[in-house]
């Protein structure tokens, strides 16, 4: 019988690395530093040994201080980015330090044998929504494609119960929060016994993939190359819990990748770009410090696809999409009304979605 989730982490030993993790994650900047430093040459090192090249994944303002860091440590991995997501200040800054700059995924090739490759238009009407954050939606598209192969986990993510792969757990992370279910659970309603509603949309994690990771894996794959990553356990979300069990390098199976920021938070970072001199995208503003130490961006703090929904509960006012009407009010009201059709041809597009989940705009 194949072991479950529980016997698994035993096995491993999760819950020490855990532990481990967190106190170097308690460590001073100087610490940090010279621990990314180690990790990165250590992570370069065993790709050389094993004919592997290696690359830098650059989005925002994290990924490109990574690509700098590296630069300024003597390793000059090539920078490759799917630039178009990003803003257009993140775009000129990607051109100034010569990154790479890849096309989305191939949708289909037609009968001349020409690409066609995803947009986002086509990723929202075909799959939904990227919104609440990439685990919530990927939980909520669970529930909107029902199998019989999914059915313990849309139990689970209901109930918090995990059934036999799970070890019997109740209460777990699986379960979407009450306030979440109540919006989107209603497709187990009849499977459930419950009483939750339904949205008039489909939600989705798939942008991610298919406009970024995809073409990201695929250029890998081509250069016989492995990513670093900007990725920080402190962001919480899906990978923090990887990160801490896996550690900053991790050789997998099937899954090759460092990220030598692992235990910085948001002030290593900042630090970071400021000693490193980073040119900073216009997005954010400019780096500063509050009377109290505490560095922070003027301007935006996190920054992604301009039809990218993920967190955006947790922001105050005014929020990405306000800003997104104060740059370009056009490219705001097409994601806001117009990116999408109902099957009578009704357009809609966001306004939809952050009506459901009470986001003013």
């Amino acid at each position: 019988m194949a072991e479950n989730i529980m016997e698994r982490l035993n096995r491993i030993g999760a819950e020490k690395k855990i532990a481990d993790f967190r106190v170097k994650q308690k460590q001073d900047y100087e610490f940090k530093k010279r621990y990314a430093y180690i990790r990165a040459w250590e992570f370069y090192n065993e790709a050389a040994k094993r004919d592997l090249n290696v690359h830098v994944s650059v989005g925002g303002l994290d990924s490109i201080t990574l690509f700098m860091f590296l630069r300024s440590i003597g390793i000059n991995a090539p920078g490759v980015s799917v630039s178009i997501l990003e803003d257009v200040s993140i775009q000129r800054v990607h051109k100034q330090l010569g990154i790479e700059r890849l096309k989305s995924a191939v949708r289909y090739v037609d009968e001349n044998g020409t690409e066609h490759r995803w947009k986002k238009p086509e990723i929202l009407q075909e799959f939904g929504f990227p919104v609440l954050s990439k685990e919530i939606a990927g939980k909520i598209e669970t529930l909107q494609h029902p199998t019989e192969k999914n059915k313990t986990v849309r139990h689970a993510i209901i109930t918090g119960e995990t059934g036999e792969f799970g070890g019997y757990r109740k209460n777990t992370r699986m379960k979407l929060s009450n306030k979440w279910l109540e919006k989107f659970g209603g497709y187990e309603n009849e499977n459930e016994g419950v009483n939750y509603s339904i949205p008039n949309f489909k939600v989705s994690s798939k942008c991610c993939y298919y406009l970024k990771e995809k073409p990201c894996d695929d250029w890998a794959k081509e250069h016989n190359s492995v990513p670093y990553l900007g990725l920080m356990a402190s962001e919480g979300g899906r990978r923090a819990k990887s990160l801490m069990i896996n550690g900053c390098n991790y050789f997998g199976k099937t899954t090759v990748r460092s990220a030598p920021f692992a235990i910085f938070n948001r002030q290593d970072i900042l630090q970071l770009a400021l000693e490193l001199e980073v040119p900073v995208p216009e997005i954010y503003g400019t780096i500063e410090r509050k009377d109290d130490g505490t560095l922070y961006t003027t301007k935006a703090q996190r920054t992604g696809c301009s039809m990218c929904g993920f967190g955006i509960q947790l922001e105050k006012r005014p929020h990405r999409f306000d800003l997104l009407k104060e740059r370009n009010l056009k490219e705001w009201e097409y994601w806001m009304y117009r990116c999408c059709k109902d099957e009578d041809g009704t357009q809609y597009g966001w306004a939809r979605v952050l009506d459901y989940i009470g986001i003013e705009y």
